[in-house]
């Protein structure tokens, strides 16, 4: 059974197949950023990868499934997972500190995003582009406290976005 994300990438390919074929990394990324459009609540406040020069001023929280952290995650983040998330496993984090929240792309984790907002979290923003975006960036990425140049796209046709790094699903 195909998830949500899954759906929705398929729906969109085809209007965005010239721009992933064609070989050319500035459509691509137009395109990806087309499509992080349709996917991204205007209201709720993003970082993009080169506006982060320090990760230690945020409490990074991971919103992705546990095998996909396994795989890589950023710096020092915290898994808090998606399906799984609970706010009790989050109860020791400070409210009054800013929080940065990814996923692969950036859905899920603005879901939890708004759920910490809910919950009295003063500044929550969400990586925009996700982990993808970071490491398309050429921002580093660890496997435990190794790095890696592994990145777990969630599936292959969310793998499409991915111009740098190793593709996992």
């Amino acid at each position: 059974m195909k998830s949500f994300l899954d759906k929705y990438i398929v729906a969109l390919l085809p209007i965005f197949a010239f721009f992933i074929f064609s070989g050319n990394v500035e459509a691509q990324s137009l395109a990806y950023k087309a499509l992080l459009s349709t996917l991204y609540d205007a209201d709720f406040p993003v970082l993009k990868p080169s506006q982060v020069t320090d990760l230690s001023n945020y409490q990074v929280l991971d919103t992705r499934e546990k095998d996909e952290f396994e795989v890589s995650h950023l710096k020092d983040a915290e898994w808090v997972g998606y399906d799984t998330f609970s706010l009790d496993n989050i109860a020791s984090f400070d409210k009054e500190q800013p929080v940065l929240v990814y996923c692969t792309v950036g859905a899920r984790s603005q879901n939890i995003g708004k759920k910490l907002k809910d919950a009295g979290f003063k500044e929550v923003y969400n990586l925009y582009g996700g982990l993808i975006g970071w490491v398309n960036e050429d921002k580093p990425i660890y496997q435990g406290r190794s790095p890696t140049k592994k990145v777990h796209t969630y599936s292959q046709s969310w793998g499409i976005w991915l111009t740098k790094g190793e593709k996992v699903f």
